[in-house]
Protein backbone atom coordinates (compact mmCIF):
# COMPACT_ATOMS: atom_id res chain seq x y z
CA UNK A 1 0.00 0.00 0.00
CA UNK A 2 2.67 2.23 -0.24
CA UNK A 3 3.10 3.89 -3.71
CA UNK A 4 5.98 1.65 -4.80
CA UNK A 5 5.96 -1.76 -6.75
CA UNK A 6 8.08 -3.69 -4.15
CA UNK A 7 5.33 -5.25 -2.22
CA UNK A 8 2.00 -6.88 -3.17
CA UNK A 9 -0.66 -7.71 -0.82
CA UNK A 10 -3.14 -10.26 -1.13
CA UNK A 11 -6.49 -8.75 0.13
CA UNK A 12 -10.02 -9.52 -1.20
CA UNK A 13 -13.42 -8.27 -0.41
CA UNK A 14 -14.77 -9.98 1.98
CA UNK A 15 -17.91 -7.60 2.89
CA UNK A 16 -20.37 -9.02 0.70
CA UNK A 17 -20.59 -12.35 1.92
CA UNK A 18 -19.86 -11.24 5.89
CA UNK A 19 -22.87 -9.14 5.76
CA UNK A 20 -25.30 -11.50 4.23
CA UNK A 21 -27.26 -13.33 7.73
CA UNK A 22 -30.17 -12.72 9.51
CA UNK A 23 -30.22 -11.59 13.15
CA UNK A 24 -32.30 -12.77 16.05
CA UNK A 25 -33.58 -10.01 18.35
CA UNK A 26 -33.57 -9.46 21.99
CA UNK A 27 -33.24 -6.22 24.46
CA UNK A 28 -30.69 -3.98 23.29
CA UNK A 29 -27.76 -4.37 25.88
CA UNK A 30 -27.76 -0.90 28.57
CA UNK A 31 -24.42 0.03 28.32
CA UNK A 32 -22.04 -1.41 31.19
CA UNK A 33 -20.50 1.86 33.10
CA UNK A 34 -16.97 0.25 33.15
CA UNK A 35 -17.03 -0.28 29.79
CA UNK A 36 -17.86 3.12 28.50
CA UNK A 37 -15.59 5.47 26.03
CA UNK A 38 -14.68 9.01 25.82
CA UNK A 39 -15.73 10.29 22.59
CA UNK A 40 -16.61 14.15 21.04
CA UNK A 41 -19.80 15.09 20.75
CA UNK A 42 -21.74 15.07 17.53
CA UNK A 43 -21.24 18.64 17.17
CA UNK A 44 -17.75 18.85 17.15
CA UNK A 45 -17.53 16.83 14.52
CA UNK A 46 -16.43 18.67 11.34
CA UNK A 47 -17.89 19.14 8.83
CA UNK A 48 -16.37 16.61 6.11
CA UNK A 49 -16.46 13.75 8.56
CA UNK A 50 -19.97 14.85 8.72
CA UNK A 51 -20.46 14.45 5.30
CA UNK A 52 -18.17 11.29 5.00
CA UNK A 53 -20.28 9.51 7.86
CA UNK A 54 -23.76 10.33 5.90
CA UNK A 55 -22.37 9.58 2.53
CA UNK A 56 -20.78 6.21 3.31
CA UNK A 57 -22.51 4.63 6.35
CA UNK A 58 -26.00 6.27 5.68
CA UNK A 59 -26.61 7.29 9.68
CA UNK A 60 -26.11 10.05 11.42
CA UNK A 61 -22.74 11.52 13.59
CA UNK A 62 -24.54 10.54 16.43
CA UNK A 63 -25.40 7.25 15.82
CA UNK A 64 -21.77 7.02 14.11
CA UNK A 65 -20.29 7.56 17.98
CA UNK A 66 -23.07 5.53 19.27
CA UNK A 67 -22.46 2.60 17.57
CA UNK A 68 -18.82 3.02 17.98
CA UNK A 69 -19.32 3.62 22.16
CA UNK A 70 -21.38 -0.04 21.55
CA UNK A 71 -19.44 -1.78 19.78
CA UNK A 72 -16.29 -0.78 22.60
CA UNK A 73 -18.86 -2.21 25.18
CA UNK A 74 -19.67 -5.36 23.11
CA UNK A 75 -16.04 -6.31 22.70
CA UNK A 76 -14.99 -5.57 26.67
CA UNK A 77 -18.60 -7.70 27.44
CA UNK A 78 -17.22 -10.42 24.46
CA UNK A 79 -13.74 -10.99 25.89
CA UNK A 80 -14.97 -11.95 29.46
CA UNK A 81 -18.05 -13.60 28.50
CA UNK A 82 -15.41 -16.54 26.13
CA UNK A 83 -13.06 -16.11 29.12
CA UNK A 84 -15.80 -17.60 31.37
CA UNK A 85 -17.79 -20.10 28.98
CA UNK A 86 -14.78 -20.43 26.10
CA UNK A 87 -17.10 -23.25 24.45
CA UNK A 88 -20.38 -21.82 24.91
CA UNK A 89 -18.72 -18.64 23.15
CA UNK A 90 -19.06 -18.11 19.28
CA UNK A 91 -18.17 -14.95 18.29
CA UNK A 92 -19.87 -11.18 18.04
CA UNK A 93 -20.47 -8.70 15.98
CA UNK A 94 -22.87 -5.17 15.84
CA UNK A 95 -25.99 -6.14 12.89
CA UNK A 96 -26.74 -3.99 10.25
CA UNK A 97 -29.36 -1.49 12.68
CA UNK A 98 -26.17 -0.91 15.12
CA UNK A 99 -27.24 -3.48 17.55
CA UNK A 100 -24.65 -6.01 19.67
CA UNK A 101 -24.77 -9.52 18.46
CA UNK A 102 -23.41 -12.74 20.23
CA UNK A 103 -23.36 -15.68 18.82
CA UNK A 104 -23.36 -19.07 21.45
CA UNK A 105 -23.21 -22.21 20.90
CA UNK A 106 -26.48 -23.21 23.56
CA UNK A 107 -29.49 -22.29 24.28
CA UNK A 108 -27.86 -21.94 28.18
CA UNK A 109 -26.03 -19.64 26.98
CA UNK A 110 -27.80 -17.69 24.53
CA UNK A 111 -29.85 -17.13 27.83
CA UNK A 112 -27.44 -16.13 30.03
CA UNK A 113 -26.47 -13.79 27.33
CA UNK A 114 -29.81 -12.25 26.37
CA UNK A 115 -30.58 -11.66 30.69
CA UNK A 116 -27.74 -9.47 29.81
CA UNK A 117 -29.28 -7.54 27.57
CA UNK A 118 -27.65 -8.36 24.38
CA UNK A 119 -28.75 -10.17 20.85
CA UNK A 120 -28.15 -13.73 20.60
CA UNK A 121 -27.03 -15.91 17.76
CA UNK A 122 -27.07 -19.71 18.22
CA UNK A 123 -24.16 -21.07 15.91
CA UNK A 124 -22.76 -24.70 15.84
CA UNK A 125 -18.86 -23.88 16.25
CA UNK A 126 -16.90 -22.08 18.86
CA UNK A 127 -15.20 -19.86 18.61
CA UNK A 128 -12.04 -21.30 19.84
CA UNK A 129 -12.91 -24.30 17.93
CA UNK A 130 -12.80 -21.79 14.50
CA UNK A 131 -9.32 -20.79 15.61
CA UNK A 132 -8.05 -23.99 15.86
CA UNK A 133 -9.11 -24.49 12.67
CA UNK A 134 -7.79 -21.19 10.91
CA UNK A 135 -4.44 -22.53 12.44
CA UNK A 136 -5.04 -25.42 10.77
CA UNK A 137 -5.57 -24.19 7.72
CA UNK A 138 -2.65 -21.96 7.99
CA UNK A 139 -0.68 -24.56 9.04
CA UNK A 140 -1.62 -26.35 5.84
CA UNK A 141 -1.32 -23.73 3.89
CA UNK A 142 2.44 -23.28 4.85
CA UNK A 143 3.43 -26.81 3.91
CA UNK A 144 2.24 -26.12 0.16
CA UNK A 145 4.60 -25.49 -3.00
CA UNK A 146 5.68 -22.29 -3.25
CA UNK A 147 3.78 -21.63 -6.44
CA UNK A 148 0.67 -23.13 -5.60
CA UNK A 149 0.89 -21.15 -1.93
CA UNK A 150 0.84 -18.03 -4.02
CA UNK A 151 -2.62 -18.57 -5.32
CA UNK A 152 -4.34 -18.66 -1.97
CA UNK A 153 -4.36 -14.61 -0.79
CA UNK A 154 -5.92 -15.02 2.79
CA UNK A 155 -7.08 -16.88 5.33
CA UNK A 156 -9.88 -15.87 7.89
CA UNK A 157 -12.56 -16.29 10.21
CA UNK A 158 -15.98 -15.39 8.93
CA UNK A 159 -17.96 -15.26 12.40
CA UNK A 160 -21.46 -14.37 10.69
CA UNK A 161 -21.78 -17.54 8.71
CA UNK A 162 -19.15 -19.80 11.55
CA UNK A 163 -16.23 -21.04 9.64
CA UNK A 164 -13.07 -20.50 8.25
CA UNK A 165 -12.58 -19.17 4.61
CA UNK A 166 -9.98 -19.41 2.67
CA UNK A 167 -9.68 -16.91 -0.66
CA UNK A 168 -8.27 -18.16 -3.38
CA UNK A 169 -7.40 -16.55 -6.68
CA UNK A 170 -9.97 -17.20 -9.63
CA UNK A 171 -6.74 -18.93 -11.69
CA UNK A 172 -6.54 -22.82 -12.57
CA UNK A 173 -3.87 -23.45 -9.94
CA UNK A 174 -6.98 -21.73 -7.48
CA UNK A 175 -9.58 -23.88 -8.85
CA UNK A 176 -7.53 -26.98 -8.40
CA UNK A 177 -6.84 -26.89 -5.05
CA UNK A 178 -8.58 -29.23 -2.52
CA UNK A 179 -9.31 -28.79 1.05
CA UNK A 180 -7.80 -31.85 3.27
CA UNK A 181 -10.59 -33.70 5.17
CA UNK A 182 -8.69 -32.38 8.11
CA UNK A 183 -9.67 -28.70 8.01
CA UNK A 184 -13.10 -28.89 9.34
CA UNK A 185 -16.01 -25.83 8.89
CA UNK A 186 -13.41 -24.36 6.13
CA UNK A 187 -14.68 -23.07 3.00
CA UNK A 188 -12.44 -21.96 -0.09
CA UNK A 189 -13.77 -19.27 -1.95
CA UNK A 190 -12.63 -17.90 -5.51
CA UNK A 191 -11.94 -14.20 -6.05
CA UNK A 192 -10.96 -11.98 -8.52
CA UNK A 193 -7.09 -12.10 -9.82
CA UNK A 194 -11.86 14.40 12.49
CA UNK A 195 -13.32 17.86 15.12
CA UNK A 196 -11.38 20.61 15.01
CA UNK A 197 -10.38 23.70 12.09
CA UNK A 198 -8.01 23.67 9.28
CA UNK A 199 -4.85 22.95 9.98
CA UNK A 200 -1.76 23.04 7.83
CA UNK A 201 0.39 21.24 10.18
CA UNK A 202 1.12 17.35 9.55
CA UNK A 203 -1.62 15.13 11.12
CA UNK A 204 -2.12 11.28 10.93
CA UNK A 205 -3.09 10.31 7.32
CA UNK A 206 -0.50 12.78 6.26
CA UNK A 207 2.12 12.02 3.36
CA UNK A 208 5.52 10.98 4.61
CA UNK A 209 8.35 9.87 1.81
CA UNK A 210 11.40 7.88 2.89
CA UNK A 211 14.40 6.07 1.26
CA UNK A 212 17.57 3.84 2.44
CA UNK A 213 19.47 6.70 2.08
CA UNK A 214 19.93 10.40 2.71
CA UNK A 215 16.21 11.71 0.08
CA UNK A 216 19.18 13.74 -1.84
CA UNK A 217 21.14 10.83 -3.04
CA UNK A 218 17.87 8.89 -3.92
CA UNK A 219 16.67 8.23 -7.15
CA UNK A 220 12.90 9.45 -7.55
CA UNK A 221 11.33 5.75 -8.28
CA UNK A 222 13.36 4.70 -5.19
CA UNK A 223 11.23 6.98 -2.55
CA UNK A 224 8.59 5.48 -1.11
CA UNK A 225 5.24 7.40 0.07
CA UNK A 226 3.21 6.23 2.99
CA UNK A 227 0.80 7.81 5.32
CA UNK A 228 1.36 9.00 9.37
CA UNK A 229 -0.72 6.70 11.66
CA UNK A 230 -1.46 7.48 15.27
CA UNK A 231 0.65 9.87 17.03
CA UNK A 232 2.38 8.26 20.12
CA UNK A 233 4.63 8.91 23.36
CA UNK A 234 6.65 6.90 25.36
CA UNK A 235 7.26 6.46 29.13
CA UNK A 236 11.18 9.18 28.23
CA UNK A 237 8.52 11.31 26.24
CA UNK A 238 9.54 10.95 22.89
CA UNK A 239 7.72 11.82 20.33
CA UNK A 240 6.35 8.88 18.08
CA UNK A 241 4.44 7.57 15.47
CA UNK A 242 2.42 4.39 14.69
CA UNK A 243 2.23 3.56 10.78
CA UNK A 244 3.02 0.40 8.53
CA UNK A 245 6.34 -1.67 8.58
CA UNK A 246 6.34 -2.41 4.88
CA UNK A 247 7.17 1.34 4.56
CA UNK A 248 10.40 1.02 6.02
CA UNK A 249 12.54 0.20 2.79
CA UNK A 250 15.03 -1.09 4.72
CA UNK A 251 13.57 -3.45 7.17
CA UNK A 252 15.83 -3.24 10.44
CA UNK A 253 17.68 -0.47 9.70
CA UNK A 254 16.14 3.32 10.67
CA UNK A 255 15.36 4.54 7.23
CA UNK A 256 14.89 8.48 7.08
CA UNK A 257 11.43 9.86 7.24
CA UNK A 258 10.46 13.22 5.42
CA UNK A 259 8.09 15.95 5.31
CA UNK A 260 7.56 15.88 1.31
CA UNK A 261 8.72 19.49 -0.06
CA UNK A 262 6.35 19.20 -3.55
CA UNK A 263 8.44 21.82 -5.06
CA UNK A 264 11.46 20.37 -4.89
CA UNK A 265 11.86 16.88 -3.12
CA UNK A 266 15.65 17.27 -2.65
CA UNK A 267 14.71 19.64 -0.12
CA UNK A 268 12.58 17.64 2.21
CA UNK A 269 12.59 18.32 5.54
CA UNK A 270 14.02 14.84 7.59
CA UNK A 271 11.78 14.68 10.41
CA UNK A 272 12.61 11.70 11.95
CA UNK A 273 13.81 8.08 11.39
CA UNK A 274 11.90 4.56 12.00
CA UNK A 275 12.89 3.06 15.35
CA UNK A 276 11.24 -0.11 14.96
CA UNK A 277 9.25 -1.90 11.97
CA UNK A 278 8.51 -5.81 11.17
CA UNK A 279 6.37 -7.05 8.60
CA UNK A 280 4.69 -10.28 9.99
CA UNK A 281 8.50 -11.23 11.81
CA UNK A 282 7.36 -10.88 15.67
CA UNK A 283 5.26 -13.62 17.58
CA UNK A 284 2.14 -11.38 16.76
CA UNK A 285 2.59 -11.57 12.92
CA UNK A 286 1.45 -7.60 12.76
CA UNK A 287 3.00 -5.00 10.30
CA UNK A 288 3.90 -2.15 11.88
CA UNK A 289 6.58 0.45 12.23
CA UNK A 290 7.56 3.10 15.21
CA UNK A 291 8.46 6.53 13.61
CA UNK A 292 10.67 8.29 16.02
CA UNK A 293 10.41 11.96 15.19
CA UNK A 294 13.36 14.81 15.90
CA UNK A 295 13.05 17.78 16.92
CA UNK A 296 12.24 19.27 13.41
CA UNK A 297 9.05 16.64 13.53
CA UNK A 298 7.91 18.40 16.74
CA UNK A 299 8.58 21.32 15.89
CA UNK A 300 6.27 20.67 12.71
CA UNK A 301 2.91 19.43 15.35
CA UNK A 302 3.96 15.69 14.95
CA UNK A 303 3.25 15.60 18.87
CA UNK A 304 -0.70 16.24 18.72
CA UNK A 305 -3.58 13.77 19.30
CA UNK A 306 -5.00 14.54 15.98
CA UNK A 307 -6.05 12.80 12.48
CA UNK A 308 -6.68 14.16 9.45
CA UNK A 309 -10.09 14.38 8.00
CA UNK A 310 -11.79 15.17 4.26
CA UNK A 311 -10.68 19.10 3.22
CA UNK A 312 -7.90 19.63 5.86
CA UNK A 313 -9.93 19.19 9.23
CA UNK A 314 -8.71 17.89 12.16
CA UNK A 315 -10.39 14.82 14.51
CA UNK A 316 -8.96 14.58 17.86
CA UNK A 317 -8.74 11.04 18.93
CA UNK A 318 -9.88 10.29 22.81
CA UNK A 319 -8.80 7.14 23.05
CA UNK A 320 -8.51 3.23 21.36
CA UNK A 321 -10.63 0.58 20.54
CA UNK A 322 -10.43 -3.07 19.33
CA UNK A 323 -12.17 -4.34 16.24
CA UNK A 324 -15.74 -5.57 16.36
CA UNK A 325 -17.53 -7.08 13.20
CA UNK A 326 -19.97 -4.33 12.36
CA UNK A 327 -18.31 -1.58 14.38
CA UNK A 328 -18.11 1.65 11.91
CA UNK A 329 -15.09 2.95 10.44
CA UNK A 330 -13.57 5.95 8.79
CA UNK A 331 -9.72 5.66 7.75
CA UNK A 332 -7.45 8.88 7.01
CA UNK A 333 -5.04 8.58 4.05
CA UNK A 334 -2.70 10.66 1.65
CA UNK A 335 -4.38 9.45 -1.19
CA UNK A 336 -7.59 8.82 -0.61
CA UNK A 337 -8.15 11.10 2.15
CA UNK A 338 -11.49 9.97 4.59
CA UNK A 339 -13.61 7.10 3.55
CA UNK A 340 -15.78 5.25 5.86
CA UNK A 341 -17.22 1.60 6.06
CA UNK A 342 -17.19 -1.11 8.89
CA UNK A 343 -15.39 -3.58 9.96
CA UNK A 344 -16.14 -6.66 8.22
CA UNK A 345 -13.85 -9.13 9.67
CA UNK A 346 -12.14 -9.39 13.40
CA UNK A 347 -9.09 -11.55 12.85
CA UNK A 348 -7.68 -12.11 9.21
CA UNK A 349 -4.20 -13.76 8.44
CA UNK A 350 -3.25 -12.49 5.20
CA UNK A 351 0.12 -13.17 2.64
CA UNK A 352 2.50 -10.07 2.41
CA UNK A 353 5.16 -10.40 -0.58
CA UNK A 354 7.81 -8.18 0.49
CA UNK A 355 10.92 -6.53 -1.73
CA UNK A 356 12.38 -9.98 -1.90
CA UNK A 357 9.97 -12.27 -3.10
CA UNK A 358 9.07 -13.63 0.77
CA UNK A 359 5.87 -14.41 1.91
CA UNK A 360 4.99 -13.33 4.97
CA UNK A 361 1.59 -13.92 6.93
CA UNK A 362 0.37 -10.90 8.40
CA UNK A 363 -2.52 -10.71 11.29
CA UNK A 364 -5.10 -8.10 11.52
CA UNK A 365 -8.77 -7.01 10.59
CA UNK A 366 -10.62 -6.09 7.40
CA UNK A 367 -12.66 -3.01 6.96
CA UNK A 368 -14.63 -2.24 3.94
CA UNK A 369 -13.65 1.77 3.84
CA UNK A 370 -12.12 2.37 0.57
CA UNK A 371 -8.12 2.36 0.48
CA UNK A 372 -5.51 3.34 -1.93
CA UNK A 373 -2.13 2.66 -2.97
CA UNK A 374 0.16 5.81 -0.27
CA UNK A 375 -2.42 5.02 2.26
CA UNK A 376 -0.37 2.97 4.41
CA UNK A 377 -0.03 3.53 7.38
CA UNK A 378 -2.31 5.76 7.74
CA UNK A 379 -4.94 6.07 10.74
CA UNK A 380 -8.14 3.68 11.01
CA UNK A 381 -11.13 5.45 13.61
CA UNK A 382 -14.13 3.96 14.99
CA UNK A 383 -15.93 7.10 16.37
CA UNK A 384 -13.13 9.63 17.87
CA UNK A 385 -11.15 5.82 18.88
CA UNK A 386 -7.93 4.89 17.67
CA UNK A 387 -8.30 1.31 15.90
CA UNK A 388 -6.03 0.38 13.93
CA UNK A 389 -3.74 1.85 10.71
CA UNK A 390 -4.04 0.79 7.30
CA UNK A 391 -1.71 -2.34 5.58
CA UNK A 392 -2.75 -3.00 2.57
CA UNK A 393 -6.36 -3.15 0.40
CA UNK A 394 -7.85 -5.06 -2.52
CA UNK A 395 -8.06 -1.88 -4.40
CA UNK A 396 -4.24 -0.49 -4.34
CA UNK A 397 -4.08 -0.62 -7.89
CA UNK A 398 -6.63 1.77 -9.02
CA UNK A 399 -6.81 5.75 -9.23
CA UNK A 400 -10.10 6.32 -7.23
CA UNK A 401 -12.18 5.02 -5.28
CA UNK A 402 -15.10 5.99 -7.82
CA UNK A 403 -13.29 3.26 -10.06
CA UNK A 404 -12.15 1.32 -6.94
CA UNK A 405 -16.44 0.94 -5.99
CA UNK A 406 -17.71 0.18 -9.97
CA UNK A 407 -15.00 -2.50 -10.79
CA UNK A 408 -15.39 -4.44 -7.37
CA UNK A 409 -18.85 -3.75 -7.16
CA UNK A 410 -19.33 -7.58 -8.07
CA UNK A 411 -16.95 -9.37 -5.71
CA UNK A 412 -17.89 -7.53 -2.47
CA UNK A 413 -16.65 -4.17 -3.00
CA UNK A 414 -13.68 -2.57 -1.62
CA UNK A 415 -11.38 -4.56 1.30
CA UNK A 416 -8.69 -3.21 3.44
CA UNK A 417 -6.36 -5.03 5.99
CA UNK A 418 -5.90 -2.90 9.29
CA UNK A 419 -3.27 -3.99 11.86
CA UNK A 420 -5.12 -3.31 15.56
CA UNK A 421 -3.39 -0.29 16.91
CA UNK A 422 -3.40 -1.89 20.54
CA UNK A 423 -1.46 -5.03 19.38
CA UNK A 424 1.05 -2.93 17.65
CA UNK A 425 1.72 -1.35 20.93
CA UNK A 426 2.15 -4.11 22.75
CA UNK A 427 3.99 -5.63 20.22
CA UNK A 428 6.54 -2.17 20.26
CA UNK A 429 6.50 -2.41 24.03
CA UNK A 430 7.93 -6.03 23.49
CA UNK A 431 10.40 -5.18 20.45
CA UNK A 432 12.31 -1.92 22.65
CA UNK A 433 15.11 -0.64 21.23
CA UNK A 434 15.78 2.19 18.60
CA UNK A 435 16.02 4.66 20.68
CA UNK A 436 12.35 4.03 21.78
CA UNK A 437 11.06 3.57 25.82
CA UNK A 438 8.65 1.35 27.35
CA UNK A 439 4.79 2.41 27.91
CA UNK A 440 4.35 3.54 24.20
CA UNK A 441 0.70 4.74 23.72
CA UNK A 442 -1.73 6.38 21.43
CA UNK A 443 -1.88 10.35 22.12
CA UNK A 444 -5.15 11.42 23.41
CA UNK A 445 -6.84 14.87 24.02
CA UNK A 446 -7.79 13.47 27.96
Amino acid sequence: MRNSSAIRTALVGASALLLATTFSATASAEPNPDSRVEQLSADQLPAELVEAITRDLKISPQEYLDRAAKAQELGAYAASFKSERPGDYAGSWMSLDGQPVVAVTTTEAARVAASDGFRTHVAPVSADSLEKALADANGWIAALPGDIAMAINSASIDVLNNRVVIDVANSPVGKALDLPTLLENTKIRLSPDGGGAVDSRPLGGDTYITSTGPIRETATDNISVCSFGFNAVDNQNNALNISAGHCNPAQGAPSPVYLPNRANVDDSVQVGNFAQSSVGRDAAALDYSVIKFNKAGVDAGLNRPSVRGASGTTLEITGTARPVVGAPICKSGQTSSFTCGIVSADHVESQLVVADGDSRTVRGFYGTACTLAGDSGGAIVTGTLALGITSGSNSSGVPSCNEANLVLATSGGTSNLGIPVDDITKAADAASGGGVGSGIRVRTVN
